[in-house]
């Protein structure tokens, strides 16, 4: 294992793929998990890559399939988390934020939305990346926008208020 590579990646990509991971598992914990997955079958299957564009979209399609295979997973879904039993809880978002709205969505609509706005990716990238059409990428930006535009009481340009 090349020490140089895993510094690499940790300090190229950590963040990102965390982020992608949280809005998908909306858990810190399953997030870092799937982080430190991702990295350990990058530093074991090492790959050439064509440029970093191609670098970054094929770790970020990596995330985004662990994170789904994770949420399939019959362990996840007979099991709770720790927060069910914590006497304090975490820190969130305070109702009515934008956080707190995104956060919201379904994990289709998250992902699409934190790709296009956080991470700049077209929508033909981010069908590239979540292996879906560009029109089902188009669709759930619109709806994802929609439902933030409800959830946060926005109105349409051109309403009287």
């Amino acid at each position: 294992m090349n020490t140089n590579r895993a510094e690499y990646l940790a300090q190229t990509y950590a963040d990102t793929i965390l982020r992608l991971s949280y809005t998908y598992l909306k858990n810190t914990h399953d997030a870092q998990d799937i982080c430190q997955t991702v990295f350990v079958r990058l530093l074991t299957h090492p790959q050439e890559f064509e440029s970093p564009a191609h670098e970054k979209a094929y770790i970020l399609r990596m995330t985004a399939n662990a994170c789904k295979d994770m949420l399939k997973s019959p362990w996840r879904r007979k099991t709770c988390g720790l927060e069910v039993c914590a006497d304090v809880p975490a820190p969130e978002a305070e109702d009515g934020s934008v956080l707190a709205a995104v956060n919201d969505l379904p994990a289709r609509y998250r992902s699409v939305i934190y790709l296009y706005y956080y991470e700049g990716y077209s929508a033909a990238e981010i069908g590239k990346i979540l292996g879906i059409p560009t029109a089902t990428v188009h669709t759930r930006l619109a709806r994802g926008r929609a439902r933030l535009k409800t959830a946060l009481g926005g109105i349409d340009h051109g309403q009287t208020v």
